[in-house]
């Protein structure tokens, strides 16, 4: 049996692709809005560190504004030097890009992999503030993220509302039932996606209503669908488990706050109420994202509830 060539890489090279149109509009947008916010709380850095605040500010926006330059005009690649304990690690992996490249020349904007160099911005934006104490751990996205969290409480209330009247009747629900269950609420975390910052360059981009109603219409949007492999796993250790004490552990990858956290919490607590799954992992980012998990988010959803 022959085996298919793995493509290249999509990247900014291909004009007109989801990867042209990121780099050359949407990280630049994303990354003036960072600017912004630093420019319009330079008064609270200056009432927290007086004159040593409004110097780092410009500091980082300095690094910023240098950034955007490289960006848009295709500059090369170029190793962190913050110092941070994944900094070795991101000059290796571009010394790995450097050797895939050959005769194209160095790593840059518009010829790496487009996921590497948006992960890899997200990564330079962290390093700049980061050289800039004693503003180093200002939160960029935090507005933003705060905004389409509370921008989103409707939906937030409509899932939460839907899953406590789950929860009560659970140990009461069939197979099926539980199944049914189950591929809602993996769609609903799925579909969650929808409200990604990074996506709409920070534009408002909250989930107004309850995405319950609509997932039958976006089914066939899926592209690859293992939801009947999910449930065969996790139903079969949930029987094991009543003939012997064994663990079925699910780990969860964190993306996005807001409503899509709020998903995932639901997920994951209808995987442990159902006992298909004994204890639930979540893995979250270590740096500030536009649209990244942070802890005071869960806070906010006590807030929400009182």
């Amino acid at each position: 049996m022959n085996k298919l060539a793995v493509p290249c890489s999509l990247s900014g090279k291909f004009k007109g692709s989801f990867a042209y149109v990121t780099i050359k509009d949407r990280l630049p947008q994303i990354l003036t809005k960072v600017i912004d916010t630093l420019h319009r709380h330079k008064n609270t850095f200056f009432e927290k560190y007086g004159e040593e605040g409004i110097d780092a500010e410009k500091k980082a926006i300095s690094f910023l504004s240098k950034l955007r330059n490289e960006l848009q005009t295709d500059k090369p690649i170029i190793p962190l030097t913050d110092k941070l304990p994944d900094q070795e690690l991101w000059n290796q992996y571009l010394e790995y890009q450097a050797a895939l490249m050959n005769e194209e020349g160095p790593p840059s904007w518009f010829k790496s992999p487009w996921l590497y160099v948006e992960c890899y911005l997200y990564r330079r934006i962290h390093e700049a503030v980061t050289l800039s104490p004693p503003i180093n751990d200002f939160d960029v996205f935090l507005e933003a993220k705060h905004q389409s969290f509370f921008e989103s409480q409707q939906a937030i209330i409509a899932l939460c509302t839907y899953f406590l009247g789950i929860i009560k009747t659970i140990e009461d629900l069939t197979d099926d039932q539980l199944k049914d269950e189950l591929f809602k609420l993996l769609q609903v975390s799925l579909w969650g996606n929808k409200c990604d910052l990074s996506i709409s360059a920070g534009q408002e981009n909250s989930q107004k209503s309850c995405v319950l109603g609509t997932l039958e219409s976006f089914l066939p949007l899926i592209l690859v669908n293992d939801m009947e492999y999910v449930w065969s796993v996790t139903s079969s250790c949930k029987n094991a488990r009543r003939n012997e004490d064994s663990l079925t552990r699910v780990d969860i990858v964190l993306d996005n706050a807001g409503f899509e956290l709020v998903t995932d919490l639901a997920l994951a607590d209808f995987l442990l109420s159902s006992k298909l799954a004994t204890e639930v992992h979540f893995h979250v980012k270590s740096i500030p994202w536009e649209e990244d998990y942070i802890p005071l988010l869960l806070s906010e959803l006590e807030i929400i509830f009182r």
